[in-house]
């Protein structure tokens, strides 16, 4: 391929300008839960994978977890499992979880690693069971059984941070298991918290189908601290979906994440584009105010 002048000029413009940014989070670890729309349109794909594959290359340490959800329907459907839901999880039976298994820990996980390493870059695809990851037990919502749906009580980093170490970046399936060893499926924006937090990571980055958190005019919200995501929650400005992924970055940055970012998935680059310009194009979440 071939560059204009003019090209090559802006090309080395924003590089140039992204330096601060890149040298600011060298060595850092960066948790980024994958899925949405994010994942699901190829050429979206394609732009995740070189960033993240750029993102090791100028020393970040991406850890990825990756939801499903939609996958796990065709494949349920194909094979005749009806499938409910409860306060947006899926009841999880003995036969619905390993197709859960199947589908997250084989097909969805190898194929963001494919995607990884046709951009330069190596991945290993794991889940929250390999290494004991991550310890669950099984979630009951208002004392409803929901089947072999799990929450987390238990982070092992020790796996994660021998790659760390390494070229190597781990794509994490939401699928743990509890003190017994049964299968736990696990909602990928809670594991990624959960890992976020025991990793007391630089950032969790929440690619989603949405700007980020919108004040009521419906401006983006570019900074929050904890006690004014609580209020926005409280007086409703923060409603529906959005609520539990908010939920998910409080409980990161309190369990030891600096800070936890809501992001457009839909933005071409949107990873690129948070950590390398000046203000992001998401919704961060954290203790204490920025500075610099």
């Amino acid at each position: 391929m071939t560059h204009k002048a003019g090209d090559v000029h802006a090309i080395a413009a924003t590089l140039i300008e992204a330096l601060p940014y890149m040298r600011r989070h060298s060595g850092a670890i960066f948790v980024i839960k994958y899925g949405g729309h994010a994942m699901g349109h190829e050429h979206l794909a394609r732009d995740f994978a070189r960033d993240v594959v750029l993102l090791k290359q100028v020393g970040i340490n991406p850890v990825i977890v990756h939801g499903g959800g939609p996958q796990i329907a065709s494949m349920l459907g194909r094979l005749d499992i009806q499938s409910d839901f409860v306060d947006g999880l899926r009841v999880t039976d003995a036969a619905t979880v390993e197709v859960v298994e199947m589908v997250l820990a084989g097909k969805v996980n190898k194929e963001i690693v494919g995607a990884i390493q046709a951009e330069g870059g190596k991945a290993v695809g794991i889940c929250g069971k390999d290494a004991r990851l991550l310890t669950a037990r099984r979630l009951r919502p208002a004392g409803r059984d929901i089947g072999f749906v799990g929450e987390v009580t238990q982070v092992d980093r020790s796996l994660i941070d021998l790659l760390a170490q390494s070229e190597i970046i781990p794509v994490i399936a939401p699928v743990g298991a509890d003190e017994e060893g049964r299968t736990m499926n696990i909602n990928a924006d809670t594991a990624a918290g959960a890992i976020a937090g025991a990793l007391a990571a630089r950032r969790l980055l929440m690619l989603t189908d949405v700007k980020g958190v919108l004040d009521k005019d419906e401006n983006l919200l570019s900074y929050l601290m904890l006690d004014q995501a609580r209020a926005l929650i409280a007086d409703g400005t923060i409603n529906g979906g959005m609520i539990p992924k908010v939920e998910t970055c409080l409980a990161a940055v309190e369990a030891g994440a600096r800070a936890a970012t809501i992001l457009d998935g839909r933005v071409p680059h949107a990873l690129v584009l948070e950590l390398f310009t000046e203000h992001g194009i998401g919704t961060q979440i954290r203790a204490q105010a920025p500075t610099g």
